[in-house]
């Protein structure tokens, strides 16, 4: 909480267009990575498959949300969770890493090739299940790095004393990277700067103005049925006055930063 301290509290959500909260949820999740379903579900049950895009931070980004986005027909526009990371010069020259390999396709099956030149070629694949989703994981190996120079480099703690004949294994989910690389694809266009710095201003803005303004940070009922009520009569009132702020002209739609005159 505001010390620091781990307390019971609810995990609210809020879906919000143009200012306006459009559905609440509420669950004692601790990560926002299974609350992202429940409320685009509320949504199509309530307007139809009307929704176009879906604009998140890096807390909703996982697998299973990406891909019940695609197949639906919703363009992602959530944050990666190392998007600031993929900046620097580390990431983009780790040579360890799949992404800064070339591949090949061979016999219809896919292999790497490493910074030294030697493939890495299937070897398995590999399935793991949680919270009733299956991931699956392609296995890739080098047969042999011996005399490979960039062992320390592409070896993950790599100990030439301890085990000097360690070969090259990475473990790839290939979906998983093809969802976020979609994604990632997509916040970086003109349009997904322009959704983000409008999530920033509208939907973070609910929960500033709401936590720090308005100081409503307790709720007065416990269950989540009960907290739900109560938070969404308050959305209604806050929803009644950004339309009174609507018609008075105080506020308008959001349509990026505008430039400044100069001069």
């Amino acid at each position: 909480m505001l010390n620091g301290q781990l307390k019971p509290a609810y995990n609210v959500q809020i879906a919000v267009e143009n200012y306006f909260i459009v559905h609440g949820y509420v669950s004692n999740d601790r990560t926002d990575y299974h609350t992202l379903i429940p409320v685009l579900e509320k949504h199509r049950k309530t307007f139809g498959n009307t929704l176009e895009a879906v604009i998140a931070d890096s807390g909703y980004c996982s697998e299973k949300n990406l891909l019940y986005l695609k197949e639906n027909g919703i363009r992602s526009y959530i944050k990666l969770q190392e998007h600031e990371k993929r900046k620097t010069r580390a990431y983009k020259e780790d040579i360890g890493k799949y992404y800064t390999m070339t591949y090949a396709i061979f016999e219809d099956e896919r292999y790497y090739i490493c910074h030294d030149g030697r493939e890495l070629r299937h070897i398995r694949t590999e399935s793991k299940e949680q919270d009733g989703y299956t991931q699956t994981v392609e296995v890739y190996g080098c047969a042999d790095c011996s005399g490979c120079e960039h062992k320390s480099k592409c070896l993950y703690k790599y100990n030439a004393e301890k085990n000097p004949d360690r070969n090259k294994v990475m473990k790839i989910n290939e979906r998983w990277e093809e969802l976020r690389e979609e994604s990632h694809t997509n916040i970086q266009s003109e349009e997904g700067i322009l959704k983000r710095q409008t999530r920033s201003i509208q939907t973070e803005g609910h929960f500033g103005d709401i936590k720090e303004n308005e100081n409503f940070r307790r709720f007065n009922y416990r269950s989540e049925e009960k907290v739900y009520k109560e938070f969404m009569l308050y959305a209604i009132g806050r929803n009644m006055m950004k339309y009174h702020r609507f018609l008075h002209h105080e506020i308008e739609k959001y349509e990026g930063k505008k430039e400044q005159k100069t001069a």
